[in-house]
């Protein structure tokens, strides 16, 4: 198929029309071209016009009618255009100069080719024209199509001029050979190392950015490998870091926890496009560090660095400008729990077991145990097999007992107001140890998850504490006289 044969669309004829009509050179760039030839999907199309970008959106704006929506942004010299699920972003051909201390660019007006020496990388600097008498040529400077075929990640021009410009292209080189599963030119990996200090002027909400789009890779490690093969992951993540390295003493030793963690996060990556469970499987071994222990008898011990590794989330959120909402909460939530299937699978599963961990997991339940299984990269095949047969196990009881129980996000049937009113109590720690007995008494279960079987027990543990009840609910079917 001829280039100019993706460009059938009807959309890129009314741009080819008004270009014509404005008399201005006209081109779609960047990620729209690339990804013709990578055979992906696009629906927004980046379009640059030697000259006016805006002049051009209100003209191919009106162009397209009442359907279109034309969004101006004069402050960047920017318009987009939406229409019928189509983004289409005008920008006027432009040359850049930089500060050493930001990443914001003085821009002129400039040529086509200006436009193009700016570009990131050679792969994003390819250009097909949009004018009638070169409909569909394109202009690649830089090489960019045998970038693609190559499979590397290059830049157009000194990538040490490239990436001191504007650091976030170093995040950017990363994420780019991450999501498409390229290799990093031999002299852009050298300045990647060379400028890496430089991302310090690059702000933590932009670098969160390009770690999400790194962790929605199919293959997140291949990323973070680079980002710590480069120095950049000791800047932007150290507790990340502080995982690596094996210790021997007597010759025992761990595993590395950082290699690890990445194949646990390859792992899930396979199962799941949830990006909040890929953050909770990056950091569910985070407090290992924190809680390393050489035991004589026992040997290395990382005891409760769930529960240290929990603790540490809301810094680490905070730090990095992820959300500090019920995102952070599921994050720390598994976590802090994915200990919990490995002890249980280990060990006999009882529905005691089971039940508590139902309740504690809620609707969280099935992203835990995905996590869990992920977890498991043992070596020893017939190890790892044996866990992943509990695991099944585990899964099992946990659909009966919801089914049979109903323990998934339960509340204690009869509340602290209620226990308050039949034994004519004021707040007291009293009706907290009675609410966490009828808890417990139903997760063990002693007794079943219905209001009459909690109501009769909580008399019973209140009877031996020394608590009479002064009013109790009147049966049904009668009334008082």
């Amino acid at each position: 198929m001829e280039l100019k044969e993706h460009f059938a669309n009807k959309i890129f004829k009314l741009i080819s029309e008004t270009a014509d009509e404005l008399q201005m050179e006209c081109y779609v760039v960047g990620g729209y071209v690339r990804d013709i030839f990578l055979n992906r999907p696009s629906k927004d199309i980046d379009v640059v016009v030697v000259g006016s970008g805006i002049a051009m959106a209100e003209a191919f704006g009106q162009k397209l009618g009442h359907s279109a929506h034309v969004s101006v942004f004069r402050n960047f010299g920017t318009a987009q255009v939406k229409y019928r699920g189509n983004e289409v972003e005008f920008v006027g051909a432009r040359k850049e100069s930089y500060s050493h201390d930001s990443r914001k660019p003085i821009v002129e007006d400039g040529t086509l080719e200006d436009d193009q020496n700016r570009r990131d990388f050679t792969i994003n600097a390819m250009a097909v024209c949009m004018n009638r008498s070169r409909f569909g040529e394109l202009v690649d400077p830089f090489g960019g199509l045998d970038d693609l075929k190559e499979r590397t990640i290059r830049t157009p021009l000194d990538p040490d001029i490239t990436f001191s410009d504007d650091p976030l292209r170093m995040m950017r080189c990363i994420r780019f050979a991450t999501q498409l599963n390229f290799y990093i030119d031999d002299c852009t990996f050298s300045a990647l190392e060379r400028n890496k200090d430089r991302i310090k002027i690059i702000s933590r909400e932009r670098i969160a950015d390009e770690l999400n789009k790194i962790l929605l890779s199919p293959i997140p490690s291949k990323g973070f490998i680079e980002l710590d093969r480069c120095g950049l992951l000791k800047l932007i993540f150290p507790e990340l870091v502080a995982l690596q390295g094996v210790e021997v003493r007597n010759g025992r030793t761990h595993k590395d926890n950082f290699y690890h963690t990445l194949e646990v996060v390859d792992n899930i990556a396979k199962t799941s496009d949830n990006l909040w469970l890929r953050w909770a499987t990056l950091l569910h071994d985070i407090g290992k560090p924190r809680t390393k222990r050489w035991d004589p008898r026992a040997g290395w011990t990382f005891h409760n660095h769930n529960f240290v590794g929990e603790k540490m989330i809301p810094e680490i959120f905070r730090k990095m400008k992820l959300p500090m909402n019920e995102k952070m909460k599921y994050v720390q939530k598994l976590v802090g729990l994915h200990m919990r299937p490995i002890v249980i699978a280990d060990d006999e599963v009882t529905d005691s077991a089971v039940r508590r961990l139902l309740f504690e997991a809620g609707d969280d339940i099935d992203d835990l145990m995905m996590l869990c299984e992920a977890d498991i990269t043992s070596k020893n095949e017939l190890r790892k097999q044996r866990f992943l047969d509990n695991f099944k196990l585990v899964r099992k009881k946990l659909k009966d007992l919801e089914e049979k129980d109903r323990i998934r996000n339960f509340q204690p049937p009869v509340d602290g107001a209620e226990i308050m009113q039949v034994f004519n109590l004021q707040p007291c720690r009293e009706i907290g140890y009675l609410k966490s007995a009828i808890k417990d008494a139903i997760l063990d279960g002693i007794i079943p998850n219905e209001y009459e079987a909690a109501f009769k027990f909580m008399l019973e543990k209140a009877e031996t504490m020394g608590l009479k009840p002064v009013s109790l609910p009147q049966p049904e079917g009668t009334s008082e006289t």
